[in-house]
């Protein structure tokens, strides 16, 4: 029988970042008694004593996570530290240490790198983390950033994506669709700026919106804030690849489905008034757009009068048995199916 040449490939963009990740670890099974967590979290968590360590990796690329034509690069190291430590805190974890490390190519002197470390500096002076290694190697094209981040908590502290129960109510912190906006605007006047660089864009309308892109934060102030209300959630994830797509990981990995509200959703003033200037659905950039860095979570019912009135925690939905699926209740109490169309690193380029 004659060997077939040309085998079906697989398109890694079908496959998603997720479904890449889950079919090249689908073979490896952890080994050591101190992984108490591997692949497929928020961060990997380890057990070296009385509590648990958290780890998380992720890395930031030139032209693919960032323009360098308008993100300074001080906001680039702050935002590159910030973005893993959201991970630990999405874990009810403490974040403690970062790795950094870059390859850079030629274009790049002395000064742009110390700009960048500047910002890694402040993230690691505001959130009280230590810089503890790293590597530095060159490029052929522009930046690249990986940051490891290492945490803690106690081990029945810590919180998993697979943990949620039927009735459980679905919790987010702040406000959603800023970042997305702010890149949005950000783009627009990058492009005003090539047909007239004479011009120069005042942002100042969009401060907040653009501040959520260029700087965001880990919301570490709310592990602190569970802990001190004695909430233990059910089960938790950050708000990076928009909320459509982190509900359906915790619904896909707690084997339950939910019923998230329209008009529950939190949207700062700001973002609706940008998307009617965009003429963009406000709903969809919130369910979408990604790189808010919030945390979303799941609680007991039975904790609700604890978190009740809290101006950082807003209830949008709550979670339900998985053969009635994931939908998005309207304005209109219409239940759509919801879909995951977040950010996918494949699809882009």
């Amino acid at each position: 029988m004659l060997e077939d040449k040309d085998p079906q490939k697989t398109s890694l963009e079908k496959l998603g970042e997720f479904g890449l990740i889950d079919r090249l670890t689908q073979a490896f099974s952890p080994k050591q008694p101190s992984t108490l967590y591997g692949v497929g979290d928020d961060a990997a968590v380890l057990k070296f004593g009385d509590e648990a360590v958290l780890v998380s990796t992720d890395q930031l690329i030139e032209g693919i996570h960032f323009d360098l034509s308008f993100m300074p690069l001080k906001h680039l190291g702050y935002k590159s530290v910030v973005v893993n430590l959201s991970d630990i805190c999405a874990m009810n974890g403490i974040p403690t240490q970062v790795t950094v490390s870059i390859a850079v190519s030629n274009r790049f002197p002395l000064e742009a790198l110390e700009e960048l470390y500047a910002g890694i500096k402040l993230a690691c002076d505001i959130y009280q983390v230590d810089l503890v290694g790293g590597d530095t190697t060159s490029s052929d094209r522009g930046l690249y950033i990986s940051v490891t981040a290492i945490g803690h908590a106690a081990e029945k502290e810590v919180a998993y994506r697979n943990g949620a129960q039927p009735n459980d109510l679905l919790v987010v912190t702040g406000d959603l669709g800023g970042a997305y906006m702010g890149l949005k605007v950000l783009q627009r006047e990058k492009e005003v700026f090539k047909v007239n660089p004479n011009n120069q864009p005042d942002l100042e309308p969009y401060s907040y919106i653009v501040e959520r892109q260029l700087k965001p934060e880990a919301r570490k102030d709310i592990v602190a804030l569970l802990k001190d209300l004695e909430v233990k959630p059910t089960s938790m994830i950050d708000i990076s690849d928009g909320l459509s797509s982190e509900i359906l990981h915790l619904c896909e990995k707690s084997k339950v489905g939910c019923q998230v509200f329209e008009d529950k959703i939190p949207l700062d003033p700001t973002v609706i008034s940008v998307c009617e200037e965009f003429v963009l659905d406000s709903t969809m950039i919130a369910l979408s757009g990604g790189e808010d860095y919030e945390l979303l979570f799941t609680i007991s019912q039975d904790d609700y009068p604890k978190i009740k009135g809290n101006p950082n925690l807003t209830v949008v939905g709550h979670m339900t048995e998985a053969d009635r699926g994931a939908h998005l209740i309207t304005r209109n109490e219409e239940s759509i199916p919801l879909k995951a169309q977040g950010w996918n690193s494949f699809g882009q380029g």
